[in-house]
């Protein structure tokens, strides 16, 4: 597709069709592969922590921090959700406290109604979202997650006029993961139990290892897959395994015993048949990292920038409207600070434990 339509490459097609350099996805990729010593360093505090001989692929998925039981009711969970976002100013906190009264939120699990989160509603109806409440923290922070999504869309909505009204996939996830980072900066602050503190920096790290470092991982995977067909090589489902578990020692194997199985992962991996789509989760973490920062760094001056973003929907190209918030993810800076970021919250996990 990429031939016929004379672009130079698969990813310069995907990245040029919203105006994005190249630079956008390479700098991400080179980053992340430069810091991989600190996502080593992280296995090496689950594996002490876990006591176990050997990290396996499988032990990443176990919480370090199960002793704790946070019981967040669906109320307490509105008020730390806006306690929270209060530095971005009184009309975004005003508009959201006034969806959650005027039942923007389908809030209980119910017969026949569709599992997770997400936002929804459309032009000239309010932005909608659907839970499926469960009294935790995790909970918590997904009701902060889809806040975002609605607070971007109640912005440029009121805003845009119907066509600019939207948002690009490349900025789709920025709000809501802004919340997120939000509210582990104010949870931080208010908590003072060392267990809990724990658990909302594993919930942080977490949120890191496997939305930076994972998704950036398959982005190369698509990266080189796609340069290999470009390369006249054919590409077999053992090419393409062998692609898989070479990743996967780069960026675990130092700490963890990469299991054979995991070389067939890539074929489970949904988001790989719609090409060059997993590198914008990365990005957008990153983007979000450093508009928190921001945030809470500059104050009003960025406070603005950021509520600008959020009514610009689309009415400019996506790397554009990011660079006046404040934000340029055709440099290496933004993942580099999300990296930095990823790198404070281990430091203080290590102090805790």
């Amino acid at each position: 597709g990429a031939k016929i339509r004379k672009w130079p490459s698969a990813l310069e097609q995907a990245v040029g069709g919203i105006n994005l350099p190249v630079s956008v996805y390479t700098s991400l990729v080179e980053t992340v592969d430069k810091n991989l010593p600190r996502l080593h360093r992280y296995l090496e505090l689950r594996k002490k922590i876990l006591g176990v001989d050997e990290l396996h692929m499988w032990d990443l998925y176990v919480p370090l921090v199960p002793s704790v039981e946070w019981k967040v009711t669906w109320e307490q969970a509105q008020e730390m959700v806006l306690a929270a976002v209060a530095p971005l100013g009184k009309e975004y906190c005003d508009a959201l406290r006034a969806g959650y009264a005027s039942r923007w939120v389908d809030v209980r699990e119910n017969k026949g109604k569709a599992s997770g989160a997400y936002s929804g509603g459309s032009f000239g109806t309010p932005p909608y979202m659907l839970m499926n409440w469960f009294d935790s923290l995790d909970t918590a922070y997904t009701l902060g997650h889809e806040s975002g999504h609605s607070m971007h869309s109640y912005f440029s909505r009121k805003t845009q006029p119907f066509h600019y009204s939207g948002y690009t996939l490349f900025l789709a996830e920025i709000a809501s993961t802004c919340n997120e980072a939000l509210m582990t900066h104010y949870l931080l602050k208010v908590e003072k139990d060392p267990e809990r503190r724990k658990y909302i920096i594993n919930h942080a790290l977490e949120g890191f290892r496997t939305t930076l470092f994972r998704q950036t991982l398959f982005a190369e995977f698509e990266m080189r897959a796609h340069a290999l067909v470009e390369e006249g090589k054919p590409l077999t489902a053992d090419v393409l395994c062998a692609l898989h578990k070479e990743l996967n020692d780069k960026y675990y194997g130092k700490v963890c015993h990469v299991d054979q199985i995991i070389e067939d992962e890539w074929a489970r991996i949904p988001h790989f048949y719609r090409n060059f789509y997993v590198y914008q989760y990365a990005t957008g973490i990153s983007a979000a990292t450093a508009l928190a920062r921001q945030i809470i760094t500059e104050g009003e001056p960025a406070v603005q920038r950021y509520l600008k973003f959020l009514s610009s929907g689309s009415s400019d190209y996506s790397i554009n409207l990011l660079r006046a918030a404040g934000v340029d993810l055709s440099t290496p800076a933004p993942i580099q600070l999300a990296l930095d970021e990823f790198n404070d919250l281990l430091d203080q996990f290590e102090a805790l434990i």
